[in-house]
Protein backbone atom coordinates (compact mmCIF):
# COMPACT_ATOMS: atom_id res chain seq x y z
CA UNK A 1 0.00 0.00 0.00
CA UNK A 2 1.61 3.27 -1.14
CA UNK A 3 0.64 6.69 0.13
CA UNK A 4 0.71 9.77 -2.09
CA UNK A 5 2.88 11.59 0.46
CA UNK A 6 6.64 11.34 0.08
CA UNK A 7 7.97 9.64 3.24
CA UNK A 8 10.96 10.81 5.24
CA UNK A 9 12.29 7.29 5.72
CA UNK A 10 11.99 4.09 3.72
CA UNK A 11 12.73 0.80 5.45
CA UNK A 12 13.54 -1.97 3.00
CA UNK A 13 13.39 -5.59 4.21
CA UNK A 14 14.33 -8.63 2.11
CA UNK A 15 12.31 -11.71 3.05
CA UNK A 16 12.37 -15.40 2.25
CA UNK A 17 9.89 -17.50 4.23
CA UNK A 18 9.95 -15.37 7.39
CA UNK A 19 6.32 -15.74 8.50
CA UNK A 20 7.43 -16.32 12.09
CA UNK A 21 9.21 -12.98 12.45
CA UNK A 22 8.00 -10.52 9.80
CA UNK A 23 5.13 -9.25 11.98
CA UNK A 24 7.48 -8.47 14.88
CA UNK A 25 9.82 -6.57 12.55
CA UNK A 26 7.06 -4.48 10.98
CA UNK A 27 5.48 -3.68 14.36
CA UNK A 28 8.85 -2.49 15.72
CA UNK A 29 9.32 -0.22 12.71
CA UNK A 30 5.79 1.17 13.05
CA UNK A 31 6.46 1.89 16.71
CA UNK A 32 9.64 3.80 15.83
CA UNK A 33 7.70 5.84 13.28
CA UNK A 34 5.03 6.63 15.89
CA UNK A 35 7.41 7.55 18.73
CA UNK A 36 9.72 9.63 16.54
CA UNK A 37 6.92 11.31 14.61
CA UNK A 38 8.37 9.98 11.35
CA UNK A 39 6.56 9.82 8.05
CA UNK A 40 7.82 6.47 6.85
CA UNK A 41 7.16 3.53 4.56
CA UNK A 42 7.99 -0.16 4.85
CA UNK A 43 8.94 -2.09 1.73
CA UNK A 44 9.15 -5.88 1.95
CA UNK A 45 10.99 -7.40 -1.00
CA UNK A 46 9.58 -10.89 -0.72
CA UNK A 47 10.40 -14.17 -2.45
CA UNK A 48 8.55 -16.32 0.08
CA UNK A 49 6.36 -19.34 -0.47
CA UNK A 50 4.82 -19.18 3.02
CA UNK A 51 2.51 -16.55 4.57
CA UNK A 52 5.10 -13.77 4.75
CA UNK A 53 3.52 -11.81 1.90
CA UNK A 54 0.03 -11.94 3.36
CA UNK A 55 1.20 -10.91 6.82
CA UNK A 56 3.26 -7.99 5.49
CA UNK A 57 0.43 -6.67 3.33
CA UNK A 58 -2.07 -7.01 6.17
CA UNK A 59 0.20 -4.81 8.30
CA UNK A 60 0.34 -2.13 5.61
CA UNK A 61 3.75 -2.81 4.10
CA UNK A 62 4.39 -2.32 0.41
CA UNK A 63 5.27 -5.82 -0.82
CA UNK A 64 7.32 -6.15 -4.02
CA UNK A 65 8.45 -9.31 -5.78
CA UNK A 66 12.06 -9.66 -7.03
CA UNK A 67 12.43 -11.19 -10.48
CA UNK A 68 14.92 -13.74 -9.15
CA UNK A 69 16.10 -15.20 -5.87
CA UNK A 70 19.07 -13.73 -4.02
CA UNK A 71 19.83 -11.46 -1.08
CA UNK A 72 21.16 -8.72 -3.32
CA UNK A 73 18.37 -9.12 -5.89
CA UNK A 74 15.79 -8.65 -3.14
CA UNK A 75 17.46 -5.43 -2.02
CA UNK A 76 17.90 -4.08 -5.55
CA UNK A 77 14.20 -4.56 -6.24
CA UNK A 78 13.14 -3.12 -2.88
CA UNK A 79 15.43 -0.10 -3.19
CA UNK A 80 13.90 0.71 -6.59
CA UNK A 81 10.62 1.45 -4.79
CA UNK A 82 12.10 3.45 -1.90
CA UNK A 83 10.98 7.10 -1.89
CA UNK A 84 12.34 8.40 1.42
CA UNK A 85 15.29 10.77 1.72
CA UNK A 86 16.76 8.24 4.16
CA UNK A 87 16.76 4.50 3.46
CA UNK A 88 17.15 1.89 6.20
CA UNK A 89 17.82 -1.76 5.36
CA UNK A 90 17.56 -4.76 7.68
CA UNK A 91 16.74 -8.46 7.66
CA UNK A 92 13.28 -9.91 8.18
CA UNK A 93 14.39 -12.56 10.68
CA UNK A 94 14.33 -10.18 13.69
CA UNK A 95 18.04 -10.69 14.37
CA UNK A 96 18.48 -6.92 14.16
CA UNK A 97 16.39 -4.85 16.53
CA UNK A 98 14.49 -2.35 14.39
CA UNK A 99 13.82 -0.39 17.57
CA UNK A 100 17.41 0.80 17.15
CA UNK A 101 16.66 2.59 13.88
CA UNK A 102 17.01 6.01 15.60
CA UNK A 103 20.67 5.18 16.30
CA UNK A 104 21.27 5.02 12.55
CA UNK A 105 19.10 7.98 11.65
CA UNK A 106 20.81 10.23 14.20
CA UNK A 107 24.14 9.66 12.42
CA UNK A 108 22.60 10.62 9.08
CA UNK A 109 21.21 13.77 10.70
CA UNK A 110 24.75 14.57 11.88
CA UNK A 111 26.05 14.47 8.31
CA UNK A 112 26.93 10.85 7.59
CA UNK A 113 26.05 9.45 4.17
CA UNK A 114 26.05 5.79 5.18
CA UNK A 115 25.70 4.26 8.64
CA UNK A 116 26.53 0.65 9.52
CA UNK A 117 25.05 -1.04 12.55
CA UNK A 118 28.11 -2.84 13.90
CA UNK A 119 27.42 -6.06 15.76
CA UNK A 120 31.05 -6.43 16.77
CA UNK A 121 31.08 -3.02 18.44
CA UNK A 122 27.70 -3.71 19.98
CA UNK A 123 26.25 -6.87 21.49
CA UNK A 124 26.04 -10.32 19.92
CA UNK A 125 23.61 -12.34 22.03
CA UNK A 126 24.29 -15.96 22.92
CA UNK A 127 23.36 -18.23 20.03
CA UNK A 128 22.88 -15.37 17.58
CA UNK A 129 25.97 -16.18 15.52
CA UNK A 130 27.82 -19.45 14.95
CA UNK A 131 31.30 -19.49 16.53
CA UNK A 132 32.77 -20.13 13.06
CA UNK A 133 31.13 -16.93 11.79
CA UNK A 134 31.81 -14.84 14.90
CA UNK A 135 35.46 -15.70 15.48
CA UNK A 136 36.69 -16.73 12.01
CA UNK A 137 34.48 -15.97 9.02
CA UNK A 138 33.28 -12.43 9.63
CA UNK A 139 36.53 -11.11 11.15
CA UNK A 140 38.60 -12.69 8.35
CA UNK A 141 36.46 -11.32 5.53
CA UNK A 142 36.35 -7.91 7.21
CA UNK A 143 40.15 -7.95 7.58
CA UNK A 144 40.62 -8.86 3.90
CA UNK A 145 38.26 -6.15 2.68
CA UNK A 146 39.88 -3.55 4.94
CA UNK A 147 43.35 -4.57 3.81
CA UNK A 148 42.57 -4.58 0.10
CA UNK A 149 40.53 -1.37 0.00
CA UNK A 150 42.26 0.50 2.86
CA UNK A 151 39.12 0.85 4.97
CA UNK A 152 38.55 0.49 8.73
CA UNK A 153 35.21 -1.24 9.13
CA UNK A 154 34.51 -3.45 12.12
CA UNK A 155 31.57 -5.34 10.60
CA UNK A 156 31.49 -5.42 6.81
CA UNK A 157 28.65 -7.94 6.68
CA UNK A 158 26.17 -6.27 8.95
CA UNK A 159 22.75 -6.24 7.32
CA UNK A 160 21.49 -3.29 9.35
CA UNK A 161 22.34 0.00 7.63
CA UNK A 162 21.00 3.43 6.76
CA UNK A 163 21.93 5.58 3.79
CA UNK A 164 20.91 8.89 2.26
CA UNK A 165 18.85 8.43 -0.91
CA UNK A 166 21.10 10.76 -2.90
CA UNK A 167 24.18 8.79 -1.79
CA UNK A 168 22.47 5.51 -2.71
CA UNK A 169 21.97 6.74 -6.28
CA UNK A 170 25.74 7.08 -6.72
CA UNK A 171 26.49 3.43 -5.98
CA UNK A 172 24.81 1.58 -8.88
CA UNK A 173 24.54 -1.63 -6.85
CA UNK A 174 24.39 -4.78 -9.01
CA UNK A 175 25.27 -7.87 -6.97
CA UNK A 176 22.46 -10.39 -6.64
CA UNK A 177 23.91 -12.51 -3.84
CA UNK A 178 25.27 -12.04 -0.34
CA UNK A 179 28.20 -10.06 -1.75
CA UNK A 180 25.75 -7.16 -2.04
CA UNK A 181 26.85 -6.16 1.48
CA UNK A 182 30.50 -5.92 0.41
CA UNK A 183 29.64 -4.13 -2.83
CA UNK A 184 27.82 -1.36 -0.98
CA UNK A 185 30.76 -0.64 1.32
CA UNK A 186 33.42 -0.88 -1.39
CA UNK A 187 31.57 1.44 -3.76
CA UNK A 188 30.67 3.84 -0.95
CA UNK A 189 34.35 4.05 0.00
CA UNK A 190 35.38 4.63 -3.60
CA UNK A 191 32.80 7.40 -3.94
CA UNK A 192 34.22 9.09 -0.86
CA UNK A 193 30.97 8.87 1.12
CA UNK A 194 31.05 9.74 4.81
CA UNK A 195 30.63 6.36 6.51
CA UNK A 196 30.18 5.81 10.23
CA UNK A 197 29.41 2.82 12.45
CA UNK A 198 27.17 2.60 15.50
CA UNK A 199 26.96 -0.30 17.99
CA UNK A 200 23.82 -2.43 17.61
CA UNK A 201 22.47 -5.62 19.14
CA UNK A 202 22.25 -8.94 17.31
CA UNK A 203 19.77 -11.62 18.40
CA UNK A 204 19.19 -15.31 17.61
CA UNK A 205 16.78 -15.96 14.77
CA UNK A 206 13.66 -18.09 15.18
CA UNK A 207 13.55 -19.92 11.84
CA UNK A 208 16.54 -21.92 10.54
CA UNK A 209 19.27 -19.82 8.93
CA UNK A 210 19.47 -19.75 5.14
CA UNK A 211 23.16 -18.84 5.11
CA UNK A 212 25.69 -21.22 3.61
CA UNK A 213 28.96 -20.51 5.39
CA UNK A 214 31.43 -21.49 2.69
CA UNK A 215 29.35 -20.60 -0.37
CA UNK A 216 28.44 -17.15 0.92
CA UNK A 217 31.97 -16.54 2.17
CA UNK A 218 33.35 -17.46 -1.25
CA UNK A 219 30.91 -15.04 -2.92
CA UNK A 220 32.33 -12.19 -0.83
CA UNK A 221 35.90 -13.22 -1.64
CA UNK A 222 35.06 -13.59 -5.32
CA UNK A 223 33.63 -10.10 -5.43
CA UNK A 224 36.73 -8.64 -3.76
CA UNK A 225 38.85 -10.57 -6.27
CA UNK A 226 36.74 -9.17 -9.11
CA UNK A 227 37.44 -5.60 -8.05
CA UNK A 228 41.05 -6.10 -6.95
CA UNK A 229 42.78 -8.95 -8.81
CA UNK A 230 46.21 -7.29 -8.39
CA UNK A 231 47.10 -8.50 -4.86
CA UNK A 232 45.53 -11.92 -5.35
CA UNK A 233 46.62 -12.92 -8.85
CA UNK A 234 48.73 -10.41 -10.73
CA UNK A 235 51.51 -9.78 -8.21
CA UNK A 236 51.90 -13.45 -7.19
CA UNK A 237 51.86 -14.34 -10.90
CA UNK A 238 54.67 -11.91 -11.68
CA UNK A 239 56.72 -13.17 -8.74
CA UNK A 240 56.31 -16.84 -9.71
CA UNK A 241 57.08 -16.15 -13.37
CA UNK A 242 60.24 -14.17 -12.67
CA UNK A 243 61.49 -16.73 -10.14
CA UNK A 244 60.72 -19.53 -12.60
CA UNK A 245 62.68 -17.82 -15.39
CA UNK A 246 65.67 -17.28 -13.09
CA UNK A 247 65.57 -20.91 -11.95
CA UNK A 248 65.33 -22.23 -15.52
CA UNK A 249 68.11 -19.99 -16.82
CA UNK A 250 70.45 -20.75 -13.91
CA UNK A 251 70.23 -24.50 -14.28
CA UNK A 252 70.09 -24.50 -18.08
CA UNK A 253 73.49 -22.79 -18.22
CA UNK A 254 75.01 -24.38 -15.12
CA UNK A 255 76.86 -27.27 -16.79
CA UNK A 256 77.60 -28.78 -20.17
CA UNK A 257 74.94 -31.34 -19.31
CA UNK A 258 71.86 -29.35 -18.24
CA UNK A 259 69.83 -32.59 -18.06
CA UNK A 260 71.60 -33.28 -14.76
CA UNK A 261 69.40 -30.62 -13.22
CA UNK A 262 66.14 -31.67 -14.89
CA UNK A 263 64.11 -31.67 -11.67
CA UNK A 264 65.03 -28.07 -10.86
CA UNK A 265 64.37 -27.11 -14.47
CA UNK A 266 60.92 -28.69 -14.28
CA UNK A 267 60.20 -26.73 -11.08
CA UNK A 268 61.20 -23.49 -12.81
CA UNK A 269 58.94 -24.35 -15.74
CA UNK A 270 55.98 -24.99 -13.44
CA UNK A 271 56.57 -21.66 -11.70
CA UNK A 272 56.85 -19.81 -15.02
CA UNK A 273 53.77 -21.29 -16.69
CA UNK A 274 51.69 -21.24 -13.53
CA UNK A 275 52.74 -17.72 -12.66
CA UNK A 276 51.96 -16.48 -16.15
CA UNK A 277 48.52 -18.07 -15.91
CA UNK A 278 47.90 -16.25 -12.62
CA UNK A 279 49.04 -12.97 -14.17
CA UNK A 280 46.88 -13.34 -17.28
CA UNK A 281 43.89 -14.40 -15.19
CA UNK A 282 44.28 -11.20 -13.18
CA UNK A 283 44.34 -9.20 -16.42
CA UNK A 284 41.19 -10.91 -17.72
CA UNK A 285 39.33 -10.37 -14.43
CA UNK A 286 40.43 -6.72 -14.39
CA UNK A 287 39.05 -6.21 -17.91
CA UNK A 288 35.81 -8.02 -17.03
CA UNK A 289 35.36 -5.82 -13.96
CA UNK A 290 35.80 -2.64 -16.00
CA UNK A 291 33.61 -3.77 -18.91
CA UNK A 292 30.73 -4.60 -16.56
CA UNK A 293 30.94 -1.33 -14.67
CA UNK A 294 32.44 -2.50 -11.37
CA UNK A 295 35.39 -0.14 -11.80
CA UNK A 296 36.58 2.51 -14.22
CA UNK A 297 38.53 1.69 -17.37
CA UNK A 298 42.20 2.45 -16.88
CA UNK A 299 44.90 2.64 -19.54
CA UNK A 300 45.48 -1.13 -19.56
CA UNK A 301 41.81 -1.87 -20.13
CA UNK A 302 41.46 0.76 -22.85
CA UNK A 303 44.46 -0.73 -24.67
CA UNK A 304 43.16 -4.28 -24.42
CA UNK A 305 39.77 -3.20 -25.71
CA UNK A 306 41.52 -2.12 -28.89
CA UNK A 307 41.12 -5.03 -31.28
CA UNK A 308 44.46 -4.33 -32.95
CA UNK A 309 46.22 -4.80 -29.61
CA UNK A 310 44.45 -8.13 -29.13
CA UNK A 311 45.55 -9.18 -32.62
CA UNK A 312 49.16 -8.42 -31.68
CA UNK A 313 48.78 -10.54 -28.55
CA UNK A 314 47.46 -13.42 -30.64
CA UNK A 315 50.35 -13.07 -33.09
CA UNK A 316 52.86 -13.00 -30.22
CA UNK A 317 51.26 -16.12 -28.73
CA UNK A 318 51.39 -17.93 -32.07
CA UNK A 319 55.08 -17.02 -32.47
CA UNK A 320 55.84 -18.46 -29.03
CA UNK A 321 53.90 -21.63 -29.88
CA UNK A 322 55.79 -22.03 -33.15
CA UNK A 323 59.08 -21.56 -31.28
CA UNK A 324 58.12 -24.42 -29.02
CA UNK A 325 57.23 -26.62 -31.98
CA UNK A 326 60.52 -25.77 -33.71
CA UNK A 327 62.53 -26.82 -30.66
CA UNK A 328 60.41 -29.93 -30.35
CA UNK A 329 60.86 -30.64 -34.04
CA UNK A 330 64.63 -30.36 -33.72
CA UNK A 331 64.58 -32.83 -30.84
CA UNK A 332 62.43 -35.20 -32.88
CA UNK A 333 64.72 -34.87 -35.91
CA UNK A 334 67.82 -35.62 -33.80
CA UNK A 335 66.10 -38.61 -32.27
CA UNK A 336 65.22 -40.00 -35.69
CA UNK A 337 68.79 -39.48 -36.97
CA UNK A 338 70.15 -41.32 -33.94
CA UNK A 339 68.15 -44.38 -34.94
CA UNK A 340 65.43 -43.92 -32.32
CA UNK A 341 67.83 -44.43 -29.47
CA UNK A 342 67.60 -42.98 -25.96
CA UNK A 343 66.21 -39.45 -25.75
CA UNK A 344 68.55 -37.31 -23.68
CA UNK A 345 67.45 -33.74 -24.52
CA UNK A 346 65.15 -33.58 -21.52
CA UNK A 347 65.52 -29.88 -20.70
CA UNK A 348 65.02 -28.83 -24.32
CA UNK A 349 61.90 -30.99 -24.46
CA UNK A 350 60.60 -29.32 -21.32
CA UNK A 351 61.46 -25.91 -22.79
CA UNK A 352 59.53 -26.81 -25.94
CA UNK A 353 56.49 -27.80 -23.92
CA UNK A 354 56.73 -24.63 -21.79
CA UNK A 355 56.83 -22.37 -24.87
CA UNK A 356 53.79 -24.10 -26.35
CA UNK A 357 51.85 -23.72 -23.08
CA UNK A 358 52.86 -20.07 -22.67
CA UNK A 359 51.84 -19.29 -26.24
CA UNK A 360 48.47 -20.98 -25.74
CA UNK A 361 47.90 -19.00 -22.53
CA UNK A 362 48.55 -15.72 -24.34
CA UNK A 363 46.33 -16.65 -27.29
CA UNK A 364 43.47 -17.82 -25.07
CA UNK A 365 43.70 -14.64 -22.99
CA UNK A 366 43.45 -12.45 -26.10
CA UNK A 367 40.62 -14.50 -27.63
CA UNK A 368 38.65 -14.53 -24.39
CA UNK A 369 38.92 -10.76 -23.96
CA UNK A 370 37.94 -10.17 -27.59
CA UNK A 371 34.85 -12.38 -27.14
CA UNK A 372 33.97 -10.73 -23.85
CA UNK A 373 34.30 -7.25 -25.31
CA UNK A 374 32.79 -7.64 -28.77
CA UNK A 375 31.00 -4.32 -28.44
CA UNK A 376 33.68 -2.60 -26.39
CA UNK A 377 36.56 -2.14 -28.86
CA UNK A 378 37.91 1.39 -29.02
CA UNK A 379 39.06 2.89 -32.29
CA UNK A 380 42.78 2.81 -32.93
Amino acid sequence: MTSGLVPDISVVIPALDEEQSIETCINKIREVFRKQGISGEIIVSDSSTDRTTDIARKLGANVVRPSQLGYGCAYIEGLRHARGRYVVIGDADNTYDFSEIPLLINELDRGADLVIGSRFRGSIKRGAMKPLHQYVGNPLLTWILNGVFHTRFSDTHSGFRAIRADALQKLDLQSCGMEFASEMLIKASREGLRITEVPVSYYPRIAPSKLNSFTDGWRHLRFILLLKPLPFLTLPGIFCSVFGIILMAAFYASENNPDAHAHSFILGTILLTGGLQLFLSGVVIHVYSAVHGFEQKDRLVRNLLNYQVLEKCIIAGVVVILSGFIIGGMILYGWIRSGFGSLEAITNAILSLALILIGLEIVFMAVFISMMCLNQETPS
